[in-house]
């Protein structure tokens, strides 16, 4: 790299198609002797962004590269709660990603704000939450400006995240916070206690259940209830965590708020999920068939061709 830079005619702040500079590349890649060999030149250009918005500082911090945070953060032109074209901080992507140490470090500074959401509402708690971080959610509920009960644009909290996706022991920190609604439903009526259902999540539903301040009967808009009579299911199981329609007459084919279908040909690949049904003695019952995205929030990842975020939750 030094005798690269030495030669006529090399362009150290080149970009390629996407807009990423030799800087990008290295601190994306957690390379530290070759951003400090950039950054001594005059001529570099540490927060320059690529086409997505994102910034060196930015990558490092996604992809858990701690000594190059600390690196870019020492000079007085990065600025470190800079957000992508999808409205993500630094701070949001190593907290989504469960990057502990980065998280640590952005939350040291004053300049950066731990509640900043997303285009689509969702703070860096409801990234950490979501994706079962436990490290992470611990260190920004400790933080005294981290609102723990902010909902994104759907209406769902870091709760209802935690809750859906199965993580039981966030699920357990978040209700020890006074400040969190417990039964807080989301933009289509679904409360935490229906999502853990729908997703099979017998231990978060039982410790949601245990706290005795839920209705189970709650119905969400679509008419789905988290629990059925275990008397009339026949069940042992002190829990049913199957969501069902209030009623089996209804009709079939009657859409949720999202306009999905209760029936959708899966070769459609709609998101979220899509309902089947069964013949249970007493009438049709919609159950949720998972697929794809049913869970909300998708799983950290590195590289490009597997994206942290898909496409269709960045345009959410």
């Amino acid at each position: 790299m030094k005798m690269l830079l030495e030669q006529e005619g090399v362009l150290p702040n080149a970009v390629d198609r996407d807009g990423r500079t030799p800087l990008l590349w290295g601190a994306s890649n957690g390379h530290e002797g070759v951003v400090k060999m950039l950054l001594k030149r005059e001529d570099s250009m540490p927060d320059a962004a690529d086409k997505d918005g994102r910034t060196p500082l930015l990558w490092a911090a996604r992809n858990g590269h701690e000594h190059v945070v600390e690196i870019l953060l020492k000079r007085g032109d990065v600025t470190p709660d800079t957000r992508d074209k999808s409205g993500q901080t630094p701070l949001l992507w190593a907290a989504g990603n469960g990057h502990e140490g980065v998280v640590k470090i952005l939350l040291g500074r004053k300049d950066v704000t731990p509640n900043t959401a997303d285009k689509g509402g969702r703070t860096p708690l409801l990234w950490a939450a979501g994706n079962g971080h436990e490290g992470v959610v611990k260190i920004l509920l400790r933080h005294e400006d981290v609102i723990p009960n902010t909902a994104d644009k759907g209406g769902r909290t870091p709760l209802s995240q935690a809750a859906g996706n199965g993580h039981l022991c966030v699920v357990k920190m978040l209700l020890r916070r006074a400040d969190v609604a417990r039964n807080t439903a989301d933009t289509d009526g679904r409360t935490p206690l229906l999502w853990a259902a729908g997703n099979r999540h017998r231990d978060v539903v039982n410790r949601l259940l245990e706290l005795g301040d839920l209705t189970p009967a709650t119905t969400d808009k679509a008419c789905r209830k988290p629990l059925s009579s275990t008397k009339e299911r026949g069940l042992t199981s002190p829990v049913e965590p199957l969501p069902e329609w209030c009623s089996a007459s209804q009709d079939i084919m009657k859409t949720d708020l999202t306009s999905q279908t209760a029936i959708a040909p899966t070769s459609e690949k709609q998101p979220g999920r899509t309902l089947k049904r069964r013949s249970e003695g007493h009438g049709f019952v919609l159950q949720a068939a998972r697929i794809n995205s049913s869970k909300g929030l998708s799983p950290p990842g590195h590289s490009e061709s597997s994206q942290y975020l898909s496409k269709r939750a960045r345009r959410s």
